[in-house]
């Protein structure tokens, strides 16, 4: 059997670990214990759980939250000459049965799937048979509901490991509070006792934090402009709202600024195109909604602006850890507004819809589905009486009824239909305020950072309990 350092360098041309990833190979590898994995944003969470997978006899499943960020990953193994593959909704059947017939008799040592892909019975059927090693999931702050980036599918992934009999597991993310670490342990229907905590801390010293306050767009775009025109290199601008992101694409081209735009609401392709036009330089500049990041591994990334106030902390760190991957100094820039509290507080209420609206969404469905799998959500809005298209508490709704299993199939595509009733936890108004007022709490955490006077760095280690952290000394508030 290979070692771990001998696989470093055989096919990732490194020496020698970083930080704590030597500990927790050695926990996976030798000790065949689960560990939970804390580490910043290009920290190297990726090889914890990839050199494990080319030392074991068996298979490896990797859960992560995107399709293109699986394809990325993917492509980039092949190209050490690992064999990766993955199985997602762009495969034809065959070529899905084909991957899954490869992983089965040992062509195939890392599986990517999504969460979602348990859902189908022909996949379930054939992967349980299979002989798993490892299971790695990736991104698992998404398996909480306390946690900022949530997916229904993915606080099912306990249901899925007991499919695929209960696996050695390796859960991995770059944030994660004591209360989404806890929820993330339980979901995976694990023990605490039998899990250690790898904790890395926030160790970016290449990175300068800083905030200034803008009262409007003026001074807004007068800030974004100063940024360009001293920061040479690769940079990102990071918006809340499609249309604000519009307004100032607009602004900086009248200005002569060569950029790209990236948004949910973009075809699937042009958004492709967007993505692999900055990782390979053909394009320095983008401006994005938080659509834009997952996977994205650029190391000279010089710049991340937060145009509008971000929801909280952890997407925060999350987004500012894509710049200066290649450990040179690189400006991390929030700038606040006090309107853009509200832009953000209206995203909450609208992610955390109340009782009354889970059971009038209910009672619609039951009576009207054939409309509603007819006229789709325009119908749902109609009748909802809400006319504003930003507020996208159905769609919330909708991907709740679909985790508990109240309804199956979607609106998009005509086939949704309701297999059970409302489960208790969506008539819990107490349960549901206490969400609300968790969303709450994580968005005022980052008007603290704001008006902090002390270390940011120390702010945000405090944050997520990395406390006697020293202060950074290259921060706005330290310099």
């Amino acid at each position: 059997m290979s070692t771990p350092n001998e696989i470093l360098k055989k096919y990732f041309s490194y020496n020698d670990f970083r930080g704590l990833q030597e500990k927790i190979i050695s926990r996976i590898v030798y000790q065949k214990k689960h560990s939970l994995v804390l580490m910043p944003t290009g920290g190297g969470k990726s090889l914890c759980y990839q050199i494990p997978a080319l030392i074991f006899e068996n298979g490896t499943i990797v859960i992560s939250p995107l399709i293109a960020l699986m394809q990325d990953q993917v492509d980039a193994l092949r190209k050490k000459n690992i064999p990766a593959s993955f199985v997602n909704s762009t495969l034809s059947k065959k070529d899905r049965d084909d991957r899954v017939e490869k992983f089965l008799i040992g062509k195939t040592k890392l599986l990517y799937v999504t969460p979602e892909r348990f859902r189908k019975k022909d996949f379930i059927e054939k992967i349980k048979n299979a002989n798993i090693s490892l299971l790695a999931v990736d991104e698992a702050h998404c398996i909480s509901e306390w946690g900022h980036d949530f997916r229904p599918d993915y606080s099912r992934i306990g249901e899925f490991r007991e499919i695929l009999g209960n696996p050695l597991t390796i859960a991995l993310t770059a944030t994660a509070t004591h209360d989404v670490q806890n929820d993330i342990i339980e979901k995976l229907n694990l023990k605490k006792e039998e899990v250690e905590i790898f904790h890395q801390g926030i160790e970016r010293p290449n990175l300068r934090l800083e905030t200034v306050d803008v009262i409007d767009d003026k001074e807004k775009l007068a800030a974004i402009k100063s940024v360009l025109d001293n920061y040479s290199g690769s940079g990102i601008i990071y918006f809340s709202l499609i249309q604000t992101l519009d307004k100032f694409s607009q602004m900086l081209s009248a200005a002569g600024y060569n950029h790209k735009i990236y948004h949910g609401k973009l075809p699937d392709k042009q958004r492709k195109q967007m993505q692999r036009d900055f990782l390979n330089d053909k394009k320095n500049l983008i401006l994005a909604t938080n659509a834009f990041g997952m996977g994205i591994d650029k190391p000279d990334i010089r710049f991340v602006i937060h145009a509008e106030v971000p929801s909280s902390i952890e997407s925060y760190y999350q987004e500012i850890g894509r710049a200066g991957r290649d450990g040179n100094d690189s400006l991390c820039l929030l700038l606040y507004n006090q309107q853009d509290l509200y832009i953000q507080m209206d995203f909450i209420k609208w992610s955390n819809p109340d009782a009354n609206f889970y059971n009038a969404l209910f009672d619609i469905l039951k009576r009207d589905i054939h409309v509603v799998n007819s006229d789709g959500l325009d119908f749902l809005r109609e009748q909802m009486h809400f006319k504003n298209r930003n507020d996208f508490r159905i769609e919330t709704a909708l991907a709740m009824l679909d985790r508990y299993g109240v309804t199956e199939g979607t609106v998009e595509n005509h086939n949704l239909k309701i297999t059970d009733e409302l489960p208790a936890q969506l008539e819990d108004e107490e349960r549901l305020k206490e969400k609300l007022m968790s969303d709450n709490k994580k968005l005022l955490s980052v008007v603290n950072y704001f008006r902090s006077e002390n270390c940011r760095r120390v702010f945000i280690s405090d944050y997520f309990g990395f406390m006697d952290e020293k202060n950074c000394g290259n921060c706005d508030n330290c310099s």
